[in-house]
């Protein structure tokens, strides 16, 4: 198996398209990695000024009163730009990356334009402006996802088009098999030859291009970032597996290397170019997006319903603790139902996203694309994870707030009503902070279902190609 592995590298190193792969991945690598460093400090720049302005709010309105905070809540939330943004772009430029904190709602005013009435803050989630070609891999960002969902799968076919077709053309086929080797032998073997030769020019591209972004003062990745590359890396060489398996097993039932070539290139059109759009535009066809006018006819009702149910004492001008505590829920309730709607929004859309990528998940290059997302922190599952993020710090900040008002002797204790409230100024520096934090487990559990077919796919292709080149006649 060794020596046949040793033979098809040989050949490989002294064929026309090795030289052509290491120049075309070097290329693309070294491309992607300026790219990377000409746009992340940027990136980087604009979330550091967002992050500054919101923590400034925060410390303004803490500075202020504890009642200010509890009524107008933090600043705007920002996710965090991921370091491994040259792996995946994951339709970032598509995606919110803000949750916003809405202002208070003023519900009464008087003659003269005074607030009689006014809420407090709540959440709102930008809605995702996703297109079914949003779905598949972007041929207009070159990232680590575009050259290895469409270029190495394409080496890989080109690499192994003529591997059993080609030998028996040339006869040498025969001659081998005549000898006392196993058929398993030479296909694992030749397997073997194949994806050692594409790594060889892979790995060279890929140490090029983090020894270009890991070097620049600009991008720092982590000890968990490096991690996330070796999973990425893995991933790679398990996509180019697939093909490698599908170049063997079209190649063992082909006579002719040209038919196989043709047979192979139509199969990789098929499965990465045309698949994930066709199949996109098939999930989408399944569960129409509700408008922004249904949304809001559906919203309402409930806030009508919800100011019947407290009009009594919100038009009172007594200070009693019934009027106050009833003011303080029609304002906490109005807030909780109102982020209870931008949930629920949030959660239909990420049902139909979810769907289309079931259906897209056929295609090995959409397969691919989310996880190369997953684990480079761009993408859908990112924009929910940092949605996860913002709703528990809100219920952290609010359990702060509480907690501090219990803590002020003169007042009522009644949150969201500035005279059931303190009014007493808060230490910025006491105030939680909000973190966008990733976590590797919960990105292993959002793809192992993906990752698991993808080695189905894997498994399955090379169960086939063996049992076709066992029952071949040569």
């Amino acid at each position: 198996m060794w020596h046949i592995t040793k033979r098809e590298i040989y050949d490989n190193l002294n064929s026309l398209r090795f030289a052509l792969t290491t120049v075309l991945l070097l290329a693309l690598m070294g491309t992607n990695a300026v790219k990377h460093l000409r746009e992340h400090p940027k990136r980087v720049q604009r979330y550091q000024d967002a992050v500054t302005e919101s923590l400034n709010r925060l410390t303004t309105r803490a500075d202020d009163s504890l009642y200010k905070l509890a009524q107008y809540g933090p600043g705007n939330f920002y996710k965090k730009p991921s370091p491994l943004h040259f792996c995946a772009n994951g339709g970032e430029t598509i995606l919110p990356d803000t949750v916003e904190v809405n202002e208070p709602p003023v519900f009464a005013t008087d003659s003269d334009n005074n607030v009689l009435l006014k809420g407090i803050w709540s959440l709102s989630y930008p809605d995702a402006n996703l297109q079914n070609k949003d779905i598949g891999p972007n041929v207009s960002q070159v990232d680590w996802a575009f050259i290895i969902g469409y270029v190495l799968s394409l080496i890989a076919v080109l690499f192994t088009f003529d591997a059993f077709s080609g030998e028996r053309e040339r006869g040498t086929l025969r001659l081998m098999l005549a000898n006392s080797i196993p058929r398993h032998t030479v296909l694992i073997g030749k397997f073997l030859g194949a994806l050692l030769s594409i790594s060889i020019p892979f790995i060279l591209a890929v140490l090029v291009n983090l020894l270009l972004i890991s070097t620049a003062n600009t991008v720092h990745l982590t000890t968990e970032a490096w991690g996330r590359l070796g999973i990425i890396f893995f991933l790679a060489l398990l996509y180019t597996s697939l093909f490698l398996a599908l170049g063997l097993l079209v190649s063992t039932r082909v006579q002719r290397s040209a038919v196989s070539l043709m047979i192979l290139l139509l199969t990789w059109v098929t499965f990465v170019v045309f698949m994930p759009s066709t199949c996109a535009s098939i999930a989408s066809s399944f569960s129409p997006a509700m408008s922004f006018d249904e949304f809001w006819q559906q919203r309402n009702p409930i806030r009508e319903d919800l100011w019947d149910k407290y009009e009594q004492w919100l038009w009172s001008s007594k200070l009693d603790d019934t009027t106050l505590r009833a003011k303080s829920d029609f304002y906490t309730e109005n807030a909780k139902r109102e982020e209870r709607r931008h949930e629920e929004r949030l959660k239909y859309r990420t049902s139909q996203v979810h769907r289309a990528r079931a259906i897209t998940s056929l295609s090995p290059a959409t397969l691919l694309q989310h996880l190369i997302e997953a684990f480079a922190g761009t993408g859908f599952e990112r924009h929910l994870q940092f949605a996860g993020n913002v709703q528990r710090y809100a219920r952290q900040l609010r359990g702060f707030v509480a907690d501090t008002d219990r803590g002020d002797s003169e007042s009522l204790h009644v949150i969201g009503v500035r005279e059931g409230m303190s009014q007493k100024p808060v230490n910025s520096k006491a105030v939680p902070r909000f973190e966008d934090t990733l976590s590797l487990s919960k990105d292993f559990n959002t793809a192992a279902m993906e990752l698991l077919l993808l080695v189905l796919f894997v498994v399955v292709l090379l169960s086939g190609a063996y049992l076709a080149f066992v029952r071949v006649e040569v």
